[in-house]
Formats: structure tokens, sequence, C-alpha cells
């Protein structure tokens, strides 16, 4: 399959050198979520599944005399408004796309702007971060963003601003997602019920020195509410592991259940080990799961500190997600330690064996500040540090049991393989009235590049997606009903939506 990708998902929007603000709009602020190029080999339509959660979170502690716009330059409308021009620039700064952050930082402050940066990149290379920007959040950005604007009111702006992440996470006010560009996403209801995760990968940005994440819920109630406030037929939970307390997934559900919308999220795969709980998903409305397998080599998983049932029960645990109409995307890593050239065919042939509807694969990226950073770096196995290419798609460390070019390929050979016309069909449910919306999922997802370039440009994502949304609604609707019913024969529900979180 030849990989596209034009311009657009390529290359930064070029921000006018020439532009100089007729006058800076005091109270009025403007939140941007920075331009990151995009991987050919993965779909384009995730990037628009929903908007950032950091930046409508923290539109919420906005005080009311002050005015607020959002801004994705992913959705590829431009560069940042200027008219009116803002009093303050928040940007949220992910390593990936750092530099663009920075660019835009350097733009808007040589104009009379004050920007504000924070995110993961903030926690992780604070004193990198501290030089691009006037103020520098680090922490929970709820916490922070309200303090930040009434100092600049009155006068007395820190350089710094902390914050943990301590405070009962169901005080937080629900994310402004009146402030999103509706038409330019599947749906709008992007939202957290808990947050942190109880295993600690060496890989994962959790483990990053110096975020330390209790885990902590919010009121199953307090969701629902949400959920309905926002009116979309689908919502995607982004949560780190919504699974990570059993007992409050389940009252989760049966909070969900009396709304009658589908929903998908991350989960790891130790959900399975109660299938009641599975069942109970399925009749809240789970139409698929986001699972993070990252090998199928236990001594991977072991290396990497995660907590997770065997690798050989992985199958059996698929089943359980699949009996009960929950489709599946499986998250794998290449390149542990443990890992040689065969482990990309191994895998491919294990995701077709087990008829996972989609797979995300990952090159393991060293992310700064974690134990696998430290480790790389004191093996002298890091090749470079230019964060643009710290995003799972490039080779960025020498691996253990293979050169980096062997690496790269695999990985490239992986998606290929995944998403040809054979691999597709071979992953179809054995339900036969599930196929076609299974084929719709794969092709729509992932074979339709070119088609989600246009959708994009031209704020046509919710016009064409939604009315499928309904109809994958509509269907699941009577499908809990005969699961309610105790029809116990492997039928899937089968969404047109992947559960790409």
């Amino acid at each position: 399959m030849r990989t596209y990708l034009p311009k657009p998902f390529l290359e930064a929007p070029v921000l006018d050198p020439a532009f100089q603000p007729e006058q800076i709009n005091h109270h009025f602020a403007l939140l941007i979520n920075p331009f990151y190029p995009k991987d050919p080999h993965s779909s384009f339509g995730k990037h628009v599944l929903t908007p950032t959660l950091a930046l409508t979170s923290i539109a919420a502690s906005t005080p009311e005399h002050w005015e607020i716009r959002y801004w994705d330059e992913n959705l590829l409308q431009g560069p940042p408004p200027v008219a009116p021009f803002p009093q303050v620039v928040g940007i949220t700064v992910h390593l990936t796309f750092a530099e663009r952050a920075y660019e835009l930082s350097r733009w808007f402050r040589a104009r009379g702007a004050i920007v504000v940066m924070g995110g993961l990149h903030a926690i992780s290379c604070p004193n990198e971060v501290r030089e691009h920007c006037d103020v520098l959040a680090i922490g929970e950005g709820v916490q922070l963003w309200g303090e930040i604007l009434r100092d600049i009111d009155g006068g007395n702006m820190q350089r710094e601003y902390r914050a943990k992440f301590r405070k009962a996470y169901r005080e937080d006010p629900a994310p402004r997602r009146d402030i999103l560009p509706a038409k330019g996403f599947l749906t709008t209801t992007s939202l957290n019920a808990t947050r942190g995760c109880h295993n600690r990968c060496d890989f994962c940005y959790l483990s990053t020195e110096g975020l330390h994440m209790p885990y902590q819920m919010r009121e199953p109630a307090q969701i629902a509410k949400e959920i309905q406030a926002d009116g979309q037929p689908y919502a995607v939970f982004t949560d780190n592991n919504l699974g990570s307390k059993p007992k409050y997934l389940r009252e989760l559900c049966r909070a969900l259940a009396p709304l009658k919308m589908i929903w998908s999220a991350a989960v790891s795969i130790d959900v399975s080990d109660d299938p009641s709980l599975v069942k109970e998903m399925a009749l809240a409305g789970c139409t698929g799961v986001f699972v993070g397998f990252e090998s199928l080599q236990n001594d991977n998983i072991l290396g990497a500190g995660k907590r997770s049932p065997n690798t050989a029960d992985y199958a059996r645990r698929v089943r359980i997600f699949h009996e009960h109409g929950i489709q599946v995307n499986g998250s794998f890593v290449f390149g542990f330690d443990h890992d040689r050239p065969d482990i990309f065919a191994r895998t491919v042939d294990w995701v077709e064996e087990n008829r996972l509807e989609c797979a995300t694969f990952h090159i393991l990226t060293p992310y700064p500040g974690t134990p696998l950073f430290d480790r790389m770096s004191a093996e002298g196995r890091l090749l470079h540090r230019d964060w643009r290419l710290y995003d799972t798609a490039h080779v960025v460390f020498q691996p253990r049991h293979m050169s980096p070019e062997v690496l790269a390929e695999g990985y490239e050979w992986c998606y290929q393989r995944l998403f040809s016309h054979a691999s597709i069909w071979r992953r179809r449910p054995a339900d036969a009235r599930s196929v076609l919306p299974y084929l719709a999922m794969s092709y729509l997802y992932k074979r339709s590049n070119r088609f989600w370039h246009y959708l994009i440009q031209y704020q046509l994502t919710a016009t064409v997606w939604r009315p499928l949304v309904e109809w994958t609604r509509l269907r699941h609707l009577r499908f809990r009903e005969e699961l309610a019913g105790g029809k116990d024969r492997e039928k899937r529900a089968a969404s047109v939506v992947s559960a790409s979180v």
C-alpha cells in the first residue's frame, strides 16, 4: 500500500512575519494545540476523532470576565487567528511538537502577547520550555490557569507556577466544549472519568520523573450528566486506563446504560478477569476498547514493569470482548530488548488469527524523564535528541537485537500488511451480520486517508461521520437487547468507529 502524505499533514501553517496587531485585546486568551506532522502509516482520521481534553479542561477554569478561544492547527484551517489579538496565549507542549510550540511562542511574544506554556513536556523538560515562554505552568493546568490570569489582572504575574495532581479530581469543572469547532471532530465528547493508572511502565509518560499522579475517580453520575449535556451519540474516554478499579468501572457502566449512547475507552487486558464486567461494559454502550498488549513476549512485559496477565492468555481474553460485541484495537510496541526481527510477522499473524478489528503499532520511544530514557542514555543507545522524531513512528535509539533500519522497516511492513485487503478480510467477524459495518470501519479508518484529507480541510468530519455513528448506536441498542436476553453465541455489534483513543 502506497503511503499518502499531503503537504498540509507534513508542514505547519505559515506565520505571517509582517503582521503587527493594531491593539492587544485585554482579557482575551487564545488556547492553541500546535501542529504536528502525521505518520503516513496510520489513519489521519484519528487526529480528528476528539479534541484535546487538556485545553478544554483548563478553559473551564477561566475567570468569567475573560474571553477564551480554542484553536487546533491540526484541523487544517491555517495558523492561529489574530483578530482580535490576544493578551494571553496558552500553548500545550508535547515533545513531538515542541519546536512548533516554540515557533508560535516567539511569534506571539514578539507582538506583545503573554505566552503561557504547560503540558507534559513542561514537566519532563522544564528548563528547556522555560526559555520559550513568559509563564511556565508545571503540573495540573486546571488549578493553575485561573490563578495565572488573575495574577496578570493584578499585575503580579509570576515566572513559574506549580500544582500537584492531589486535588480531588471530582471537583474539576466540566470541560468547555462550547468553545470547540464542533464540525471538525467526529465527536466533541472526549472526557476522563479517571486519572492515572495502576501500572507504571518504564516507557510510559506516567513514569516521568516529577510526575506523581495518583489514581482518582470522578462520580459516575457526574460523568453521565456531562455526556448528556454535550448531546452527542458517541463518547470517547481518554483515560489512561478506565478499568484500573473494576468496582468503579461497574458503577460507571450502570450510570451510563440509561443514556443509550455508545462509547469507547482504553483499558488494560486484565479488565477481562471478570467476564461479567465486560458484559456490563457492553450493556452500557461500549463498542470498542483500545488495549495496550505492548508485546506478545512475557520477558518484554516484565522488563517494562507492567503488571499484566501472561501473554499466552491474551487470545482467550480477546474472545471475551468479542463475545460481548466489543471490538478490540490492540496496541503493540516494537524494539524491546527481547525483540528480534521475527517479532513483526509473529505479531501480525497473531492479530489476524485472533481477528482483532484494528491494531496500532509503535516503535519503542524513550520519552525524556522516564526510566527508559535514563537507561538508554546511560547505555549510550540514544541516536539523537531531536524531539520531533520522538513520536513512536521513528527509531531514535539502538535496538538490542536488530539494526535501527530493520526496526523501521518492520514497523512499516506491519502497517502495510495489516491494512491490506487480504488482512482486512481475514480479520472479519464470524457473525455474518457484522461483516458490513466491520468492513466500513476498516476501510474508512485507514484506507481512506485521501478522503480524510478533504473531510478535515473542508470541516466535513461531523457531517459525514455522525450519521454513521448514529447508525452504529441504533444497531448497538438492538444488540444490547439480545445480550441482555442471554444469547451467548459470539456476535459482534461491529461499530464503524475504531477504538483509537
